[in-house]
């Protein structure tokens, strides 16, 4: 059963999503983070659920700031106010009934559960009581650095256009650039993972392919090592960004699958 719903962040901006439940009641839920210029409805996410549901887990997709149906525009959008939709999202569930709470980002939606972990462990410690420890996290081909990936995409020069125009290329090869705040870049600087992920105790895997295009490996090889709680780091010989390779792409849908399974936190 899937259920549209609306909800809102701290700052008021309104965010959609799908709430996708299996047909026997539970309080398992996984929270899918989408992509950088993707969708709740990627078909990550909607492969994810189908697996996930069918293992008595619902799943929680929603669109990020300035992505398919929530509240923008793209061009204000930053990793911070990406955090807040995260951590939105999970407090959201919790007044729905749901207290076994997992983390699933893919790419840009990695980075943001990552930080979004580290903060969630931080209110937890905080208030025990009213907000439950998170059960896991899964994160496929995070970006953990996106400073480090734009300068590397785009270069010295193309990082000076950007400034000066608010605008970049479309990453996925269109050939329109894009408006975007040269703010979202500076706000990267300041929303590096590595430190915060020292923080997050909860059980984490890693899925990445050694032919990445976009996320530098030893950036999940440099994260794997800051997590101090129990860990994985999965890397798939010959696996892209996108896990367009069939084989890859079911590979890759069963590690985190079967990671969120396995650590439901009783």
């Amino acid at each position: 059963m899937e259920e549209p719903v609306f909800f809102h962040d701290t700052l008021g901006h309104r965010i959609a999503a799908v709430l996708a439940r299996p047909e026997q009641a539970t309080d398992h839920v996984a929270v899918l983070c989408h992509g950088f210029l993707s969708h709740k409805n990627s078909s990550s996410n909607q492969a994810l659920t189908e697996l996930m549901v069918g293992r008595g887990i619902a799943t929680f997709r929603f669109d990020c700031f300035g992505h398919g149906d929530s509240d923008g525009p793209f061009a204000k959008l930053t990793t911070t106010i990406g955090v807040g939709q995260a951590l939105a999202a999970l407090h959201y569930l919790l007044t729905r009934g749901y207290h076994r709470l997992a983390l699933v980002g893919s790419s840009f939606g990695g980075l943001v559960s990552i930080l979004a972990a580290a903060d969630w462990t931080r209110m937890h410690t905080s208030k025990p009581a009213s907000i439950p420890p998170l059960a896991c996290l899964a994160l496929k081909c995070p970006v953990v650095d996106f400073g480090e990936e734009l300068r590397l995409e785009l270069g010295e020069d193309g990082l000076q256009e950007w400034k000066q125009t608010d605008t970049i290329p479309d990453l996925h090869g269109g050939a329109t650039r894009l408006p975007l705040d040269y703010v979202f870049y500076q706000d990267c600087l300041n929303r590096i993972a590595y430190e915060p992920a020292r923080t997050i105790a909860v059980p984490t895997v890693i899925v990445q392919g050694d032919h990445d295009e976009y996320v530098p490996l030893h950036q999940s090889q440099r994260l794997f090592e800051a997590l101090p709680g129990p860990k994985r780091l999965e890397i798939l010989p010959g696996a892209d960004h996108r896990f367009t390779k069939a084989s890859d792409f079911q590979r890759m849908l069963t590690l985190l699958t079967e990671w969120v399974a396995r650590h439901p936190r009783t």
